[in-house]
C-alpha cells in the first residue's frame, strides 16, 4: 500500500476514534488520559458503544494486539472466515522438514510481539494487564520461525530449549557489556531524548531509502550502538534500560574482563518488574537469563548443580519471585549465584585467548551460538540479502566479544563464512555466496599463527552422525562439513537444482570442492580437501557430482516416461532417448564447461554414463527387432543419441586436448548393422508399390492441363509426389545408411520415372503416318471433254491402332505432354539436389565408429556416389530430351499435315492459283498458333511454333511438288505464289513478336528455290534434269521434302509435272509416258492416305522411255534406275 495512503488511513482512524470517545457516546472511559488511538481496537470501541459498557483502554490495547496476531476475520456466524495474504493454490505442498521441538515451540510462542505507539515508544504484550509508562521486550526475529534447510554443526544440545530469539537478545546484552567494559560509553545522561516517532521504524526507513546519510565516524558511536539495536531487533526502551545498567556496572568494575554470568546477574539485580509494561514479558526475560546461566553452569559439571538449579527455578517462577520473595530474598539468591559464577570464573581453561583472559571454556556451545547470532546482525533486516552499509564498523564492535565468548580469528572467519552461507541459502543472494567463499578460502589458506590458540580452536568439538556412525569434528571441520553436505545435496542433482539458476552452479562447485571431504580418509576422520593442493581428489569429487546428478536426472525421466510417452504417442524408448539428449545438451553447454575446470574429463564421463544408461535400456529391445513404426522410431532415436553423445563431447575434448571416447570404453549400439537389412527390405517393398501407383496414375491421365498456371498433366505431379514421399520417408527414418541404400533408392526412382516416360513415348506415332501419299505423276493437259469419266484416286485405311493413337495426339494434348516433360526436367534437378542434401545430412548424422575402430560403412567413396547420381539422373534426362524431340517433330506435322490437310494441302492452289490463295488459310493457321501459344509453357513456345513453321513450309513445298493432277502453275502464277509465301513467313515472324526472321528465312530457303524453278521455261528445267541425271545417286520416287534440292532429278521431274507448259507435257509423254492430268480427279480423305493408281517408279518400270540417239547416256542410267525398283524418300 502507498505510504501516503496508509498515513491518511491512520489519521482518519484516529479522528473517528477520538470523536466517538470524546463525544460522550460511551458512558464511561477508564484511563482516558493520553490514549494512543493507534494501539486500541476499533472493534472493541464499537462493541462498547453498542452495549453501553465501560471502555477499558488497557483491554482495548490488549484486544488490538491479539487481533494483530491473526489474519482479518469476517464477522460471520461461524466465525471461521478469514483472508489470506497469499494464494493457497499456489502455495505448494506442505513443508517436508520435521516440526520444531515442543519446548522450542513454546519458547517461540512466548516470544515478545512488537507494538509501536504513536508517541514513539515500543511495546510487546501477551494478553495480560498493561501498565503505564513501561517498556516492552524486543520483537520476534523472522528467522526464528523459519528453519534453515542446512545440516547441523553438531554442537552440544541446549538443555533449556533456548530459542534463536532468546540467543539474539542475550547476544545483544553480551555485546553491549563488552563495549561498555572496553571503555566505550554506551549510555549518557546527557544523551538527548529521542523523537516521539518510532526510532525503530525511523532506522528502517533510513536504511531502505537513504543508506548514505548517516555518519560512521568513531565519535558518533552512540549512533553506531543504536544501529546495533535496530539490527538486533531490540526495542528502544529495553535497550535504554540495559545500556544504563551495563554502563553503571562497567563504571564499578572498569578494566576487568567481564563474563556472561556477571552480566546476567547484574541485569537481574538492576532491572525490576516495574520497568516492564507486561508482567509476562518480565517473566519471560528472567527465564531467558536463568536458562543461559543453567547452560553455562551445567557445561562445567558444577558439583552442586542441583542446589544451583533450585535457585534458578526461583528466578523462573513468577509467583515466587514477584510475590513470595522479598527484595532481600531475591538479592540473597542472586548473591549465591554470583559466588558460584565468581568461583568458576576464576578458574582458567585449557587454553588462553587474547593474553589469558578468563572465559567459559566448557560452555563453548552457548558462546558459539551467541556469537553466531551477533554475526547475523550484519544483514539488513529489510533486505536480508544485503549487508548493512556499516558492516565493517559493526564487525569491529563484535570483535570486542572475543575475550568474553572465547573466539579466535580462525573461529571468527569460519563462523562468519558459515553465517554468510546460511543467509545465502535463505535469500539466494549471489553476493553472499561470494563473501562466504572468500571466508572459506581465508580459513583454508592456513595463515593463522599456531600455538595455544590453534590448539584451543581444534579442541572445540562437534559430534555429527552419519547414518549410525558418530564422528567428532573440530568446529572448523564441522562448519566445512555442513557446507559440503548442503553443496553435495544440490550438486549431486545439479540438473534439478540449477536448471534455471546456472549462475550459482560454478560458485557452489568451487566452494563445495574447497570444503569437500576426502573419501580416502578412514577411521571416522574428516580431511578437508585443499582446492589447489589435491587436484586428483577434487577431480574424483567432480566426477561423482557428474555421475550422481545424471543418475538423478535419469531417475526423474523414468518416473514420467510411461505416462508422457503414452500421451505423446511415442514408444517409451524413443521418448527416453529424446529426454536423455536434452540432459546431454544441458550437460554439454551449461555444466561441463564449469566442471572441466576441476575435472577435464567431465564431458566424457557424462557422455559415457548417458550412453551406458540408455544402452542398458535399449539392449532387450534390439534382441528381437523387426520393421515397424515403433522399431524405426526407437532405432532412429538411439542412433542420433549415440551420434550426438560421441560427436559433441569428442569435439570439445579435442579442443581441450583431453581424452575422448575409445573403443574400449564404450559398447556401441550397432544401429547401422541392425537397421541395414530393415531399410533394404522397406525399399524393396516400396519398389513394387511405386511402379503400381505410377502405372495407375499414367493410365488415368487424359492429358489436360491442371490449370492456367500449371499447364502440365496431373499424372506427372502425382508421380513426383509419390517419388518425393518415398524419398522423404526413407530419410525421415533417420537411420544410418550406406551406398546400397542409396543405390536401391535411385533404382526405384529410375524405374518409376523411366516407366512413365516409356508409357508416354509409346503413345506417340511415327510422323510418316501423317503424310498423305503422293498422287500419281501426270503431265499437264487441259480437259477437252468434261463429260468423260475420270479416274478417282484410291484410299488406304490407316491401321486401327495408329488411328486410335492419333485420336489422343491432338495438338493440345501434345502441348500438354511437352509441358509435362519440361516439368519433369525441372523436378529432376530439384529431386537430385534434395536427395544429395539429404544424403549428406545423413552422412553427417551417421558419423560414428564401430567397435573394431574401422570407419563406418556410411563413409563410402564419394566418387562412386557421384557416379551413381550421374548414371541415374542423366539417363532420365536423356530420355526426357529424346521424348521432347519426338513431340516437337510430331506437333508441327500433326497441325499441318493432319489437322489442316483439307484446308491447306488439298485446297491451296487446287484448280487455279488465283482461286485458292493462301490468304484464305491464314486465319485457320493463326487460330491454331494462338491456341498453342496460350497452352504451351513460355520456355517451349518458340520451339513449338518453329516446328509448326517448318511443317507449314514443308507442306507448301509438298503442294508445289506433290499437289496432284489439279495443281499446275504457269509463269504468271509465280508472282502470286511468291506473295503467298511471304505472307506465310510474315505470319510466323508476327512483326517481331514471333520467331526470329533469320530462322524463318532459313526454313523457307528451299521453298523459294523450288518456287523459282516455276519461273523458268520448260527447256531450262529439262536441261537441269539432264544434268542432274549425270550425278544420280539415288532412286527416283516421291519422298520427304527434307532431302529435296534444285539439282535433284526427283524434284525437277515433279516441277515439270506441275508446269502449265506444252513442252514439258510433251517431254514427259515422250520419255516417261505419263498420263495427262485430265484423267484424274482428287478425292482426299482426312482419315485415310490416298493410293496412287500408278506413280513413281512403278509407272517408270512399265513405261518405255525412249531417248534420242543424241540423248545423254546418263538418261539411260536413270531409266535403268527407275526400272530397278520403286524409289521413295526416307
Amino acid at each position: 500500500m502507498d505510504s501516503s495512503l496508509l498515513d491518511r488511513y491512520r489519521h482518519d482512524r484516529r479522528k473517528l476514534l477520538d470523536f466517538i470517545i470524546s463525544s460522550g457516546l460511551i458512558s464511561d472511559v477508564q484511563s482516558s488520559s493520553d490514549i494512543d488511538y493507534d494501539a486500541i481496537s476499533a472493534d472493541y470501541v464499537i462493541n462498547c458503544l453498542q452495549s453501553g459498557g465501560v471502555l477499558d483502554v488497557s483491554k482495548a490495547t490488549t484486544k488490538h494486539v491479539d487481533e494483530s496476531m491473526f489474519p482479518p476475520v469476517i464477522h460471520s456466524q461461524r466465525g471461521d472466515t478469514f483472508f489470506l495474504l497469499s494464494d493457497p493454490d499456489s502455495a505448494g505442498s506442505p513443508p517436508q522438514r520435521a516440526p520444531p521441538s515442543v519446548e522450542a515451540s513454546i519458547d517461540r510462542q512466548r516470544s515478545s510481539i512488537p507494538m509501536f505507539y504513536s508517541n514513539g515508544s515500543e511495546a510487546t504484550v501477551s494478553g495480560h494487564d498493561i501498565g503505564e509508562n513501561q517498556f516492552y521486550a524486543a520483537p520476534s526475529s523472522s528467522k526464528s520461525a523459519k528453519k534453515i534447510d542446512v545440516p547441523s554443526l553438531g554442537l552440544p544440545a541446549l538443555r533449556t530449549g533456548l530459542s534463536d530469539d532468546d540467543l539474539r537478545e542475550s547476544a545483544h546484552e553480551v555485546l553491549l557489556s563488552c563495549i561498555a567494559f572496553s571503555g566505550i560509553a554506551i549510555h549518557s545522561s546527557d544523551n538527548p531524548k529521542k523523537d516521539k516517532g518510532s526510532r525503530f521504524l525511523t532506522g528502517l526507513k533510513n536504511r531502505r531509502g537513504k543508506r548514505h546519510l548517516r555518519s560512521h565516524s568513531v565519535e558518533n558511536h552512540f549512533e553506531h550502538i543504536d544501529n546495533i539495536r535496530v539490527q538486533m531487533q531490540i526495542s528502544e526502551a529495553m535497550d535504554e534500560s540495559i545500556r544504563q545498567r551495563l554502563m553503571q556496572f562497567s563504571m564499578k568494575k572498569s578494566h576487568v574482563q567481564v563474563d556472561i554470568p556477571q552480566v546476567i546477574i547484574e541485569l537481574l539485580s538492576g532491572i525490576q518488574q516495574n520497568e516492564f509494561l507486561v508482567e509476562s514479558s518480565y517473566t519471560q526475560w528472567r527465564k531467558r537469563q536463568a536458562n543461559i546461566l543453567e547452560e553455562l553452569f551445567s557445561s562445567v559439571n558444577y558439583p552442586e548443580m542441583q542446589e544451583l538449579g533450585i535457585l534458578l527455578d526461583k528466578i523462573r517462577n513468577p509467583e515466587e519471585w514477584n510475590i513470595i520473595m522479598t527484595p532481600a530474598d531475591r538479592a540473597e539468591v542472586l548473591l549465591a549465584i554470583r559466588q558460584v559464577a565468581s568461583s568458576l570464573s576464576s578458574m582458567r581453561g585449557s587454553s588462553h585467548v587474547q593474553g589469558g583472559s578468563n572465559y567459559w571454556n566448557a560452555g563453548y556451545h552457548i558462546n558459539i551460538r551467541l556469537y553466531e547470532r551477533l554475526l547475523f546482525g550484519v544483514f539488513d533486516i529489510l533486505d536480508e540479502g544485503q549487508l548493512i552499509e556499516e558492516h565493517a564498523e559493526y564487525l569491529k564492535l563484535v570483535k570486542l566479544t572475543w575475550g568474553t565468548l572465547g573466539i579466535t580469528q580462525k573461529m571468527h572467519d569460519a563462523l562468519y563464512g558459515w553465517v554468510l552461507f546460511q543467509q545465502f541459502i535463505e535469500t539466494e543472494e549471489l553476493q553472499l555466496l561470494d563473501q562466504a567463499n572468500l571466508q572459506v578460502q581465508k580459513v583454508l589458506s592456513d595463515s593463522y599463527k599456531g600455538g595455544t590458540e590453534e590448539q584451543y580452536t581444534d579442541s572445540l568439538m562437534c559430534t555429527v552422525t552419519d547414518n549410525v556412525t558418530e564422528t567428532r569434528l573440530s568446529l572448523v571441520q564441522a562448519i566445512f562439513r555442513a557446507i559440503s553436505l548442503w553443496c553435495d545435496s544440490r550438486l549431486n542433482d545439479y540438473h534439478l537444482h540449477f536448471k534455471e539458476k546456472t549462475v550459482f552452479f560454478q560458485k557452489l562447485v568451487s566452494i563445495g570442492l574447497a570444503v569437500g571431504k576426502d573419501n580416502s580418509v578412514t577411521d571416522n576422520e574428516v580431511k578437508v580437501t585443499n582446492l589447489n593442493a589435491n587436484g586428483k581428489s577434487v577431480a574424483v569429487r567432480a566426477t561423482l557430482y557428474v555421475e550422481r546428478s545424471l543418475e538423478a536426472a535419469c531417475r526423474l525421466i523414468e518416473d514420467t516416461i510411461n505416462l508422457v510417452s503414452k500421451m505423446e504417442g511415442k514408444h517409451p524408448l524413443a521418448f527416453l532417448a529424446s529426454e536423455v539428449r536434452v540432459v546431454a545438451e544441458r550437460e554439454l553447454y551449461v555444466f561441463s564447461p564449469v566442471l572441466c575446470q576441476w575435472c577435464p574429463d567431465a564431458g566424457v564421463v557424462a557422455s559415457v554414463h548417458l550412453h551406458q544408461y540408455y544402452g542398458k535400456k535399449l539392449k532387450p529391445f534390439l534382441e528381437n527387432v523387426s520393421f515397424s513404426v515403433d522399431a524405426i522410431s526407437v532405432l532412429s532415436a538411439a542412433h542420433h543419441l549415440e551420434h550426438y553423445l560421441i560427436q559433441s563431447f569428442n569435439s570439445k575434448d579435442g579442443d581441450n586436448d583431453v581424452g575422448s571416447f575409445s573403443n574400449h570404453e564404450i559398447d556401441f549400439y550397432q544401429i547401422h548393422k541392425i537397421s541395414r537389412p530393415i531399410v533394404l527390405d522397406w525399399l524393396i517393398s516400396q519398389h513394387e508399390r511405386m511402379l503400381e501407383w505410377t502405372g495407375r496414375t499414367f493410365h488415368l491421365e487424359v492429358w489436360e492441363p491442371l490449370s492456367n498456371q500449371q499447364k502440365q498433366a496431373a499424372s506427372v505431379v502425382e508421380v513426383f509426389r509419390i517419388v518425393e514421399e518415398t524419398v522423404d520417408h526413407l530419410f525421415g527414418l533417420n537411420l544410418p545408411m550406406d551406398i546400397s541404400h542409396l543405390q536401391a533408392l535411385l533404382s526405384i526412382i529410375f524405374h518409376a520415372l523411366d516407366g512413365y516416360l516409356q508409357n508416354l513415348v509409346s503413345q506417340l506415332v511415327d510422323k510418316k503416318h501423317l503424310y498423305p501419299a503422293p498422287p500419281p505423276l501426270t503431265r499437264y493437259k487441259e480437259t477437252m471433254f468434261p463429260i468423260v469419266k475420270k479416274k478417282v484416286l484410291d484410299s488406304v485405311i490407316l491401321d486401327e491402332e495408329v488411328n486410335e493413337k492419333l485420336e489422343g495426339l491432338t495438338a493440345v494434348k501434345l502441348c500438354v505432354r511437352l509441358n509435362t516433360l519440361e516439368y519433369m526436367q525441372k523436378q529432376i534437378d530439384i529431386l537430385e539436389d534434395g536427395i544429395k542434401k539429404s544424403w549428406a545430412s545423413t552422412m553427417v548424422s551417421g558419423n560414428s565408429r564401430d567397435p573394431a575402430g574401422t570407419t563406418d560403412i556410411m563413409h563410402d567413396d564419394s566418387e562412386a556416389i557421384d557416379a551413381l547420381f550421374v548414371a541415374t539422373f542423366d539417363s532420365i534426362r536423356d530420355s526426357i530430351a529424346d521424348a521432347i524431340r519426338k513431340i516437337y517433330d510430331l506437333v508441327g506435322t500433326r497441325v499441318v499435315f493432319w489437322d489442316l490437310r483439307d484446308s491447306f494441302l488439298f485446297r491451296l492452289y487446287h484448280g487455279s492459283v488465283e482461286g485458292a490463295r493462301l490468304e484464305n488459310l491464314l486465319p485457320k493457321l493463326d487460330s491454331v498458333l494462338n491456341q498453342v501459344c496460350d497452352l504451351i509453357e513460355d520456355t517451349l513456345r518458340d520451339r513449338v511454333v518453329a516446328s509448326i513453321c517448318r511443317a507449314a513450309l514443308e507442306g507448301y513445298i509438298w503442294i508445289l511438288l506433290d499437289g496432284g493432277p489439279s495443281c499446275a502453275f504457269s509463269d504468271s502464277d509465280v508472282t502470286m505464289m511468291e506473295e503467298d509465301l511471304n505472307m506465310l513467313k510474315d505470319l510466323f515472324v508476327a512483326d517481331g513478336e514471333g520467331l526470329p526472321r533469320s530462322l524463318v528465312e532459313m526454313e523457307s530457303k528451299l521453298a523459294h528455290q523450288v518456287l523459282s524453278l516455276f519461273s523458268l521455261d520448260a527447256e531450262s528445267v529439262i536441261h537441269m534434269l539432264m544434268m542432274a541425271s549425270e550425278n544420280l545417286s539415288t532412286g527416283f520416287g516421291s519422298g520427304i521434302v527434307g532431302q529435296r534440292s534444285l539439282d535433284d532429278a526427283n524434284t525437277l521431274v515433279r516441277v515439270l509435272c506441275h508446269m502449265k507448259d506444252k513442252e514439258a507435257s510433251r517431254f514427259l509423254k515422250l520419255h516417261y509416258h505419263l498420263p495427262p492430268s485430265s484423267d484424274y480427279v482428287d478425292s482426299p480423305s482426312n482419315e485415310s492416305t490416298p493410293k496412287a493408281a500408278m506413280g513413281g517408279a512403278e509407272f517408270l518400270r512399265s513405261a518405255s522411255v525412249r531417248w534420242g540417239e543424241k540423248g545423254n547416256s546418263s538418261f539411260r542410267l536413270l531409266k535403268k534406275t527407275f526400272q530397278g525398283g520403286s524409289f521413295r524418300w526416307s
